[in-house]
């Protein structure tokens, strides 16, 4: 059977008109086939509407991991601003948000400041910090402001086995919402039957309302030979799998097949991320490279692999900082790692009571810059000079000044929590050191 645009149409239609207190809808949009199918649906029906029924507000969601593949998350951003811009001019409802991880959630604070061992299939802390908890927020804001929400997603049963069954799991039979694993949140999911030759015709058939047409897109998923990350916002939405436009340091899968691809089809620049990524992949489970204690226990154990150790952890920012160099040679305006999260590494590492290595030396050796300390960390609480006199011993002044950053380090992070037990570790170590 044909796809009948029509009858989706009027399923939006009706859903958007229907009484129900206005509930707002949030749309989840990756910038992938599916969700942009999604999008020009709704907006195709909306601008058919009377402006002065279009009261219902709809809030398009687009998360950004801060690590999404750099190729497409400008096709993205280009996307978003014609989005916002359109709306407006065309008096459609609709406002745009894009979503992050909270700085102490970001990849680069949990890889290289916490040393969390880079992702895999048994140990994928990323999809939560990254996409879950983002999304996850700003839909509980709404809820919060306003009672109810309906999420409308771009999930499709022929995309997989595992969302057919999450689907089917979760939907009402003869209803077109069901129940989403947020409190008085529902889901409207408009394509759920659409098969994936069905959503290519689409696109190609009709040019999105915000302008332009859809063959940017059609060629980037050409070039990169894959699939798109749906908006993850619940443990029940796959991530990533083997179909993605996402993460370029991607650890969970074996090879990074679409960057590869935009690689071979010309975007060489991008050969310093890919072998940053094979990098991370190789040196996860090399024992020496990993800690034999977990943070807040120091009690040696060979069969106990921690995070990475501190020289790896600045081994990796040094790495890093060279491949986001050498990447601005082509793309002057890049950022691999940005200046918060170069803070948050230099405060993590201090509130885990590692001084060996400093943020602003590292970043200094890669730029030839001549950036101080200060410039990666908070403002002093006590100005040096006080300390100095009243702590005449060296070691003395510097274990009070450790102190300190351990406890500055906490109100950076947004998180007192075990401030007392950093202390005291750190304390005995320093106890240890001067027996």
């Amino acid at each position: 059977m044909a796809l009948d645009i029509k009858f989706l149409q009027s399923e939006v239609f009706d859903q958007y008109m229907a009484d129900d207190d206005n509930r707002p809808w949030i749309i989840g949009f990756s910038g992938g086939k599916d969700s942009t199918m999604l999008l020009q649906l709704v907006w195709s029906t909306v601008a058919k509407i009377e402006p002065m029924l279009r009261t219902r507000q709809i809030h398009v969601v687009c998360n950004d991991t801060l690590v999404e593949n750099p190729k497409i998350a400008k096709f993205i951003h280009v996307t978003l601003e014609k989005i916002q811009t359109e709306a407006v001019r065309q008096g459609i409802p609709l406002t745009v948000h894009e979503t992050t991880p909270r700085l102490e959630e970001s990849f680069w604070v949990n890889l290289i400041g916490k040393g969390y061992p880079a992702p895999n299939n048994t140990f994928r802390w990323c999809t939560e910090r990254l996409k879950i908890n983002p999304t996850t927020e700003f839909i509980k804001n709404k809820i919060s402001q306003i009672g109810e929400v309906i999420i409308l997603l771009g999930t499709r049963s022929a995309e997989s086995v595992n969302r057919a069954k999450s689907i089917k799991k979760y939907e009402v039979k003869g209803e077109r919402l069901r129940k989403h694993v947020l409190p008085n949140a529902y889901v409207f999911a408009l394509i759920k039957d659409v098969e994936t030759d069905e959503v290519w015709h689409y696109l190609l058939q009709n040019d999105p309302g915000w302008g332009g047409t859809n063959r940017d897109l059609v060629t980037l998923y050409r070039n990169a030979s894959g699939g798109d990350c749906p908006l993850v916002i619940d443990t029940t939405t796959p991530s990533c799998g083997n179909s993605r436009f996402g993460c370029w340091v991607c650890t969970v899968v074996k090879k990074d097949k679409s960057m590869a691809a935009l690689i071979d089809n010309g975007e060489e620049w991008m050969e310093p991320l890919a072998d940053f990524r094979d990098m991370l992949q190789e040196n996860r489970n090399k024992r020496e490279l990993r800690d034999t204690k977990r943070r807040g226990s120091y009690i040696e154990d060979e069969n106990t692999w921690g995070p990475y150790i501190e020289e790896e952890r600045a081994n990796m920012l040094r790495i890093l900082l060279e491949a986001q160099k050498e990447v601005q040679r082509s793309e002057p305006e890049l950022v691999l790692i940005n200046a918060q999260e170069l803070v948050g590494i230099q405060v993590t590492w201090h509130r885990d009571s590692l001084f060996r290595f400093s943020v602003a030396d590292i970043y200094n050796s890669v730029y030839g810059t001549a950036l101080e300390a200060k410039d990666f960390d908070v403002q002093d609480l006590f100005e040096k000079e006080i300390l100095r006199e009243i702590f005449h011993d060296e070691e003395d002044f510097e274990l009070i000044n450790e102190m300190l950053e351990v406890q500055r380090s906490k109100y950076i992070l947004v998180s007192k929590y075990g401030l007392q037990n950093d202390l005291e570790n750190h304390i005995d170590r320093y106890v240890k050191m001067r027996k």
